[in-house]
């Protein structure tokens, strides 16, 4: 292990907290007021430890079980960590949690009156993670979203004290379409953990098997099945787009750079010719800006 490795696993919070650097969309950018950089960066721990437990990226060492009171034999029960994880959240709202990253969330929740429900379901998401490994139609994989991601841009509203129902709605929307992008990036990796997020019927329809996905480049029913959910997710993103519009100021530059990191993701993938296997299309920052001012320009 490099000595940066070693660093991290002693120090999980900045492990967690440092892995934003490598997202598909801004987690908290320079030009957000201090306050608000702050709080986004505690919902991003939060979200960013409870996958890593759901996948099994716990730095090494077991400091984090450690943090949540498991013990060392253990470590590897993600089920069980999940459920300590939970455990130390309720101690957000009612106590004094063990894990840093949590004491971290928790003065964020108390300044910005943060509920329970968008945290709780990241958790169950994760524990889904654990229990279903294949998801058979498309609404299957929205419900499994709406727990997975949207719970996210909820938070980001409510730490920017912009919620409505319908920007709720808008955010919802974008929210989903960046984690069917994440999971065509992904495919490699994902059947790599015996996970598949390409719903079977749409599997069937192209006539791909999961053997296929094991192919070290896609063949052409393949990149068909790919560049189809692509256009799904393009079409989500084009319809939360309008909440861009619908805030100003800095706010409206950051859910930008949201959309952005999202178009800018399927151009990559295009560009790639939905060949997803050989590892993750990921855009250029040309790439990114241009997305960032067509989604300004509301032309998307």
């Amino acid at each position: 292990m490099t000595a940066t490795g070693e660093a991290r696993a002693g120090d999980p919070e900045r492990g967690t907290l440092d892995k934003a650097a490598g997202e598909n969309f801004p987690v908290a950018p320079f030009f957000l007021p201090k306050d608000w950089r702050t709080d986004l960066v505690a919902v991003y721990g939060f979200a960013r430890l409870v996958d890593d437990i759901g996948d099994g990226d716990l730095a090494p060492g077991g400091a984090d079980a450690r943090l949540l009171g498991v013990p060392p034999e253990e470590a590897e029960d993600r089920l069980l960590l999940l459920d300590a994880f939970e455990a130390d959240l309720d101690r957000v709202f009612d106590g004094t949690p063990g894990h840093p990253l949590l004491r971290r969330l928790q003065a964020t929740v108390r300044r910005r009156s943060l509920t329970p429900e968008p945290f709780l379901g990241l958790i169950a998401a994760n524990r889904q993670d654990q229990l279903v490994t294949r998801y058979e139609t498309y609404d299957d994989l929205l419900a499994y979203c709406e727990l997975s991601a949207n719970p996210v841009g909820r938070l980001v509203l409510a730490v920017t004290g912009t919620s409505t129902p319908e920007r709720i709605r808008l955010s919802d929307a974008i929210c989903t379409a960046l984690q069917i992008v994440e999971h065509l990036q992904d495919v490699a990796e994902d059947l790599g953990r015996d996970r598949i997020y390409l719903p079977a019927e749409d599997m069937k329809r192209f006539h791909v098997q999961e053997a296929d996905l094991a192919a070290k480049t896609a063949g052409a029913s393949v990149r068909a099945l790919v560049a189809y959910e692509a256009q799904r997710a393009r079409e989500l993103l084009n319809e939360g787009a309008p909440l861009v519009g619908s805030v100003h100021g800095r706010l409206k530059l950051l859910l930008a750079g949201f959309v952005a990191g999202g178009r800018a993701a399927l151009h990559a993938i295009a560009a790639a010719e939905h060949d997803v296997l050989p590892g993750p299309p990921k855009p250029g920052k040309l790439q990114l800006l241009r997305e960032v001012g067509v989604t300004l320009r509301g032309e998307g």
